[in-house]
């Protein structure tokens, strides 16, 4: 039997990593063009309101529930972790200020981004695998029916409307419960609400408010391109739900920081 040669192995690894490198470009190749697809036919006729408006509960009423807990309970967490430390520097009053930088800003919309992301990637993706891997999308298509536009554009619709609308019910609930424990800090509700409102600002608005837009998009892309190219059958379901749902978390986190970096530059802060 013939030994390996060192460099063999060399050319063994380059080759290796070059698939990679070239099975990840095909894949954000892939990507980019079912996104740009989607998002073209979004702003095409024909639009199918029934389908919109059933996404629209699924994404927002059944969400909501959710975003209230997990909004209200990370809102005191958060607040009690900045009260204690104000209250050993003097600086109580000033709760209300950190509260709205901290939530508006950079908490409230990627908490609530992930915890949407987590049941809708999920969601959305089973749904659309289970139907590719039953040829449901392939019967659509000899029918005359077009999947993207009956099943894609009405959810990425619908996440574009619920995800904001949660956002800001996320950022108030979060908002209001760090006045709660700023009670228990003795400070008035009356100071809490003049330090949130006097730092409520357009500016402090925007850098929160332009994100949910974003990771609406991308939540509904990824779980429909997920879907769309499940193989294997019942495991392939399995396998590109779970791949979904990480991607679109990550994704979060990733666009949360470019963005964040993007709209401070623009703001010149």
């Amino acid at each position: 039997m013939a030994e390996a040669t060192p460099g063999g192995a060399s050319m063994g690894v380059i080759e290796t990593i070059v698939e990679r490198v070239r099975g990840i470009l095909f894949t954000v190749q892939d990507f980019s063009i079912f996104t740009a697809s989607a998002l073209r036919a979004a702003v095409t006729r024909p639009f199918y309101g029934r389908e919109i408006v059933h996404q629209l509960h699924f994404a927002g009423i059944g969400s909501l529930l959710i975003v209230v807990i997990s909004s209200a309970v990370a809102g005191q967490a958060l607040a009690l972790q900045l009260a204690r430390e104000l209250a050993v520097t003097g600086a109580k009053s000033q709760l209300g200020h950190f509260m709205v930088i901290s939530v508006v800003r950079a908490l409230g919309p990627v908490l609530v981004g992930m915890v949407v992301a987590s049941r809708m990637s999920a969601g959305i993706t089973a749904e659309l695998a289970a139907m590719r891997a039953t040829d449901q999308l392939d019967a659509m298509v000899a029918f005359g029916s077009d999947p993207m536009k009956r099943l894609v554009v009405p959810r990425v619709i619908a996440l574009l409307v619920a995800l904001p609308a949660l956002t800001v019910i996320g950022d108030a609930l979060a908002v209001m419960g760090g006045g709660i424990v700023g009670m228990q800090y003795h400070i008035t509700w009356e100071t809490y609400m003049n330090g949130v409102i006097n730092y409520l600002t357009p500016k402090n608005l925007l850098v929160g408010m332009i994100k949910p837009f974003l990771f609406a998009i991308m939540i509904a892309t990824v779980a429909c391109w997920k879907g769309f190219t499940s193989e294997g059958g019942a495991k392939g379901v399995g396998v590109s739900t779970t791949e979904s749902v990480v991607i679109s978390s990550v994704g979060i986190l990733v666009v949360d920081g470019v963005m964040t970096r993007l709209v401070f530059k623009i703001l010149h802060w």
